[in-house]
C-alpha cells in the first residue's frame, strides 16, 4: 500500500521528527555539547522506529530530518539559551535510553519531554553562599602562595561577601532576563566596587587578593570547555560561537571590573 493512503504512519513520523528535535533544542538551551546533542537525537529517532535520522546544528538553531520508507520529514528550530542546567541534560538522555530499552513508546516520550523534566534549581541564597566560599578558598590560596598569611581572615571575609553579593545580583538579573553580557559587567561591577572598600578603608591587608578573587566566579569555564570540545569533534561552528560568547562575557565582566575601579579610584591589582 502506498505511504499515501497511509495518513497515519506520515503523522507518526511527524511526531518522532517533533521529538528528536524538542530533545535537540532542550540539550543545547541547557549547554550540552553539540555531539550529543546530535547522538541522543538521531538514537531517539531510531529507537522509535526511524529509518535514519540526520540532525545539521547551528550557532542559534537546529535542523532535523527524518527518514522512513523514503519518505522524508524536515523540522527546524530556534535555540534560545536557559542556562547550563545538567539535571535536564541528564534527563534527557535517560529519556533516550528507556526509549532504546523499549521501556518508554512514542506517547511515553512525549510526556516525559512536555510535563516531566523541568530543570532543577538550588535556593538563590545558597548558591551565593557556596559561591562566596568558594571564592574565599581562591582567596586563602592567594593568601598562601603569597606567604601563608593564615590569620587574614578580614581578606577571606570580604572576598566571601563580594562575590556573594555579586552572585545574588547575577542571578537577580537573569532572573530578569537581562542579557547575559550586560548581567556579567553589573555583576563584576558590584564585587569590584564590594571588594574596592577593603582598600578605601584600609580592612584588609590584602587588598590585592581580594579584588582579585571575588570575581573569579565570573569565568565562563564551561562555554570555553565546549567551545574546545566541540572544534575537536569538528563542530566547527558552534565552537566558534560559543567561544565567542566566553570571550564576550569575559571583555563584559572587565568592563564591570574597570568601570568600578574608575569610579572608586583603586587600581590595586592592575
Amino acid at each position: 500500500m502506498s505511504m499515501n493512503n497511509e495518513p497515519w504512519l506520515r503523522d507518526d513520523q511527524r511526531e518522532v521528527t517533533r521529538l528528536c528535535v524538542q530533545t535537540g533544542v532542550m540539550l543545547l538551551q541547557h549547554s550540552a555539547e553539540s555531539a550529543l546533542v546530535e547522538s541522543v537525537s538521531r538514537r531517539l529517532g531510531l529507537a522509535l522506529g526511524m529509518d535514519s535520522v540526520e540532525v545539521a546544528l547551528m550557532a542559534n538553531g537546529i535542523t532535523v530530518t527524518t527518514i522512513r520508507n523514503g519518505r522524508c520529514h524536515t523540522t527546524v528550530r530556534r535555540n534560545l539559551d536557559r542556562g547550563i542546567n545538567m539535571h535536564v541534560v541528564t534527563e534527557v538522555q535517560r529519556t533516550m535510553l528507556l526509549t532504546e530499552e523499549k521501556k518508554l513508546d512514542m506517547a511515553g516520550v512525549a510526556h516525559r519531554l512536555d510535563h516531566e523534566i523541568k530543570p532543577l534549581r538550588y535556593n538563590r541564597l545558597l548558591v551565593s553562599v557556596m559561591v562566596g566560599l568558594s571564592c574565599a578558598a581562591f582567596a586563602r590560596l592567594g593568601l598562601l602562595a603569597k606567604g601563608g598569611a593564615d590569620d587574614d581572615m578580614g581578606t577571606l571575609v570580604l572576598t566571601f561577601f563580594a562575590s556573594g553579593v555579586a552572585m545574588q545580583v547575577r542571578q537577580y538579573l537573569a532572573h530578569l532576563h537581562f542579557n547575559p553580557l550586560v548581567n556579567f559587567a553589573a555583576s563584576a561591577f558590584v564585587a569590584t566596587c564590594i571588594a574596592a572598600q577593603g582598600v578605601i578603608h584600609h580592612w584588609v591587608d590584602n587588598p590585592k587578593i581580594a579584588m582579585s578573587a571575588c570575581v573569579l566566579l565570573f569565568v565562563p569555564g564551561f562555554p570555553l570547555i565546549n567551545c574546545v570540545s566541540d572544534m575537536v569533534k569538528g563542530y566547527i561552528n558552534t565552537g566558534i560561537s560559543r567561544g565567542v560568547m566566553a570571550v564576550l562575557l569575559l571583555l563584559a565582566c572587565c568592563g564591570g571590573i574597570i568601570l568600578a575601579m574608575t569610579i572608586s579610584n583603586v587600581w590595586t591589582w592592575l
